[in-house]
């Protein structure tokens, strides 16, 4: 990699860090009887979505894999769609490792999923931004030789 590439990749996890952190302290000023552990789906919720949110925005800004070669409408939207049911199998994934972990099954089922939409958030999703939805980019970058 080069040097600005690697200084980019460093800002945006620096910024994915200090969204996480504003996410801890600045609903507290807005909402009433907020804390961390106190209302923990709530902050799960808010956490995923600010970092989601500054993901897509800095994939939108920074434009990591210019291809060379246009493309249209219909396939900007079915490699959306792609992303968003890859999301949300990983997401299935990581609930389903999170339960084998020793998570209960049944009776936080809402704060072990919430829990897993965090974790795909910050991994799954800032490949998908990276890789999009090719699975043979995905194989390349994670296997043992690639």
């Amino acid at each position: 990699m080069k040097e600005a590439e690697i200084r980019r990749l460093l800002a945006a996890n620096l910024l994915c860090v200090f969204s996480v952190i504003l996410t801890a302290v600045v609903p507290a000023f807005v909402w009433d009887g907020f804390t961390v552990l106190g209302t923990h789906l709530a902050w799960l919720c808010v956490c995923s979505l600010c970092v989601s949110t500054l993901n897509v925005i800095l994939h939108l800004v920074l434009k990591p894999n210019l291809s060379p070669k246009r493309s249209s409408f219909g396939q900007k939207i079915s490699r959306f769609l792609k992303c968003c049911i890859y999301f949300f199998m990983s997401c299935i994934l990581f609930h389903a490792i999170i339960v084998l972990y020793g998570a209960p099954l049944i009776e936080s089922v809402t704060e072990t999923f919430l829990f897993a939409v965090l974790l795909s958030t910050f991994t799954t999703l800032q490949c998908l931004c990276v890789l999009g939805p090719n699975i043979q980019a995905w194989i390349r970058v994670f296997s043992k030789n690639g």
